[in-house]
């Protein structure tokens, strides 16, 4: 069998691994039980569904053919020949607090010689709930990859099928002599594109203060916290102030971490860390299904203005800015470079990349897109979600939103040392929206 080579971009998230620095997607699932076996019912439907679904079955290994250099120091995605779903299927304990149990299983990394994912089903104490965490390294799939592959082994619904892209001829070890000329031309394009890249990083790098509690020096351990709020009181912001729904999402992302350093001390007084928005290049109905297809927008968040709705207009300004230079260009398209380094550089600087991740953004701020329909395990509805993105190595926080039958989840992922009171974080993402409603006069 042909082995399916990764992705430029997967195969940097691989490479970028440390045992500090795990490199998976999560996502904490809260479900209504209709009974206290309800959760253990549910680990054995994901089990015995997961054996069903190709993707889960994929496992990453190295590949080395000297003879291809389009393959030489890369890896492959392959189907495991020894999968068994009880390895990646876990049932624990009963607990009352979903979040602290997640923050430690988020912290361990997926083991690598065997398929790159877990689920972790948590019973809660009161019977009339449980949770499912899923983890999803990023080498697997991004996130629109792993909701469906995590909605293939919930109760059956109707989700988007994408279309099968178009196979490809093999490679050879020289181009196509008569291709050669569109070649060039292709190339020069992109090294003008990396060179415009990289000198937008380069700018971006100078005269920003960000603040110690959004670094870290590695610990390896992870917290997480997760707040719901309306996403009609979200729509009557917007809907007064203008810009799009994720313009105020993330600057409600701004307005706590203000709320939150003048709360821990540490001030907020011109700091304006940069922030990197990811950026879907797929399409749910046509894109290839594997793969990361990511670019990405970078913005100052405007902590240190202390006015909310001018926050949100800088937050508008901003983004209305990326959008029109479009995702392959500036500092945010840094993830498009990764196409430009052949497979062996990935290997060997993955290291160096991994550290130099706090050099060209302080904090993330994703969005994961969630069907409209409600999803359910064993007959049971899911209630809340809570996306989780990896922790970048001197990255002391990470933010993923999601939004879910008429409510926004804030997932927050932190590094559990360095930033004790995530809590005080998450309470104020609720109080910055409650700001904005009456800033706006709602």
């Amino acid at each position: 069998m042909t082995p399916d080579l990764l992705a430029p971009l997967d195969l940097a998230f691989w490479n970028i691994e440390s045992a500090q620095h795990p490199m998976h997607l999560g996502a904490l699932g809260v479900f209504e039980a209709h009974s206290p076996t309800a959760g253990a019912h549910a680990a054995d439907l994901l089990a015995a569904r997961a054996a069903a679904v190709p993707g889960l079955r994929m496992r990453i290994r190295d590949v080395w053919q000297p003879l291809d250099p389009f393959a030489f120091g890369s890896a492959a995605r392959e189907p495991a020949p020894d999968f068994e779903p009880l390895d990646h299927v876990r049932l624990h304990a009963p607990t009352a607090d979903f979040h602290t149990v997640a923050g430690r299983l988020m912290e361990r990394p997926l083991e690598r010689g065997r398929p790159p994912w877990e689920a972790h089903v948590l019973p809660g104490e009161d019977g009339v709930s449980f949770a499912v965490l899923f983890k999803f390294h990023h080498a697997l799939a991004d996130g629109l990859r792993a909701l469906m592959l995590a909605a293939a082994i919930m109760d059956p619904m109707d989700m988007p099928e994408p279309r099968p892209r178009p196979a490809e001829p093999p490679r050879g070890l020289f181009p196509d002599l008569r291709k050669l000329p569109g070649l060039v031309r292709g190339t020069l394009s992109d090294v003008g594109r990396a060179l415009d890249i990289g000198t937008s990083v380069a700018r971006a790098t100078l005269g920003v203060r960000s603040t110690p509690a959004l670094t870290s020096q590695p610990t390896g351990t992870r917290r997480t916290a997760g707040v719901a709020l309306d996403l009609d009181e979200v729509h009557r912001v917007r809907k007064t102030v203008g810009g799009t729904v994720n313009d105020v999402l993330i600057a409600v992302v701004a307005g706590a971490l203000r709320r939150w350093l003048d709360e821990r001390g540490d001030g907020s007084d011109g700091v304006t860390p940069r922030a990197l928005i990811p950026v879907s290049r797929r399409r749910p109905r046509t894109a290839h299904p594997q793969g990361n297809r990511l670019s990405g927008y970078l913005i100052h968040l405007p902590v240190d203005d202390p006015d909310p709705l001018g926050r949100l207009r800088t937050v508008r300004t901003a983004m209305d800015r990326n959008k029109d230079a479009g995702p392959h260009r500036g500092a945010g398209a840094v993830a498009l470079l990764a196409d430009h380094v052949p497979p062996l550089g990935h290997r060997l600087g993955g290291p160096v990349v991994g550290q130099a991740a706090r050099l060209l953004f302080d904090i993330l701020v994703t969005s994961v897109p969630l069907p409209s329909l409600g999803l359910k395990l064993g007959g049971c509805p899911l209630a809340e979600v809570y996306p989780f993105a990896p922790l970048a190595r001197g990255q002391a926080l990470a933010v993923a939103v999601s939004t879910y039958r008429g409510r926004v989840h804030y997932g927050l992922v932190a590094d559990a040392e360095a930033v004790p009171d995530l809590d005080l974080l998450a309470r104020a993402l609720t109080e910055e929206v409650e700001t904005l409603i009456i800033a706006c006069g709602s």
